[in-house]
């Protein structure tokens, strides 16, 4: 029984390694874009629409939807990273209902890459928001002694996202392979469907924690910048006012 689909090495020359986490990470990302151009290639406005673009319209509503109410103001701005994030995740989840495909997202450097990811766009949306200035500071608040605790928290967040993924999705992998030996009829295709729903689940969690993050390092400008309104003056009561 394979550990991780990097265990699987289809090609290799010295120290040059072609596995399956790597291919099927590659197919993956085609399938995406060469799906996402053959989707949108032809977009209409009218009340006909292909089934395809209702998906499609379907899904963006739903990514932008969550997004909002995670509190992020303006959904589109981060919806192409979390989408890609949530789309990449839960598609490696269905992809496993095909024979021989290894999923990339049970190997921990796939899910260690894609929590690289959030640690990266996390500061640069903050940066964003906030200015650089601001930004850091962020990291010295309430006050100086606080430093040290939220830079451990920016790599301890990206080690737990990161081993939290890989965890859920490699323990699929194996009850399955653990009852295909044991039962090989009844047993695998229900934990195939209970496999389907657990990393549905995982690709949704994945996509939240980023989003809160996302926003966590956004929230201050946002408060800031929004203008005050002047206090509302009760109007003084007349006898003829109701």
């Amino acid at each position: 029984m394979r550990l991780s689909p990097d265990e699987m090495i289809f090609w290799q020359y010295g120290f040059l390694k072609l596995n399956a986490t790597i291919l099927f990470t590659w197919i993956l990302m085609l399938v995406l874009v060469v799906g996402s151009m053959l989707v949108t290639r032809r977009l209409s406005r009218d009340l006909e629409r292909s089934r395809w673009q209702n998906l499609l319209e379907v899904v963006v509503t739903s990514i932008e939807k969550q997004i909002e109410e995670v509190g992020l103001r303006q959904p589109r701005k981060y919806l192409g990273f979390l989408g890609t994030l949530f789309l990449f995740v839960a598609l490696s989840a269905l992809c496993t209902v095909f024979p021989g495909f290894e999923p990339p997202t049970g190997s921990l450097s796939t899910t260690v890459a894609l929590a690289l990811c959030v640690l990266v766009a996390v500061p640069l949306f903050g940066i964003e928001e906030q200015g650089l200035g601001g930004y850091l500071k962020s990291y010295t608040k309430p006050t100086i002694i606080m430093l040290p605790f939220n830079l451990i928290s920016e790599v301890s967040r990206t080690l737990a996202l990161a081993v939290r993924l890989f965890g859920n999705m490699m323990s699929g992998a194996m009850i399955v392979g653990i009852l295909l030996s044991i039962t090989p009829f009844v047993f695998p295709i229900v934990m195939t469907v209970l496999g389907l729903l657990t990393g549905m689940v995982q690709a949704y969690i994945f996509f939240i924690l980023a989003a809160v993050y996302i926003a966590a390092a956004t929230q201050i400008r946002q408060s800031k910048s929004e203008p005050l309104s002047p206090p509302r003056i009760p109007a003084k009561e007349t006898p003829w006012t109701v």
